[in-house]
């Protein structure tokens, strides 16, 4: 509702009006982050660059060359 009334107000001003109206939506622009800055970065990336990003990530992990036995994916040694 307020689109539309603000819309019949701004077909009813002069340039010079228009231009003042310009002016102040790009300051309210300016002020707000853009919409992509503000979500984390899994809400607007792509499962390709969430792909990357985890990957990248893991990269910067210490190698500790430590492993566990293969009885410790045992499902029975779970419960012992």
């Amino acid at each position: 509702m307020l689109r539309e009334t603000l819309k019949k107000d701004i077909d009813q001003l002069s340039e010079s009006q228009l231009q003042a109206i310009s002016d102040c939506v790009n300051a309210v622009k300016a002020q707000a982050p853009p919409m992509a800055e503000s979500l984390p970065f899994w809400q607007h990336a792509t499962p390709t660059e969430r792909s990357q990003d985890f990957r990248q990530w893991v990269t910067h992990l210490p190698n500790t060359a430590v492993t566990l036995d293969d009885d410790a994916f045992d499902r029975g040694s779970i419960y012992e």
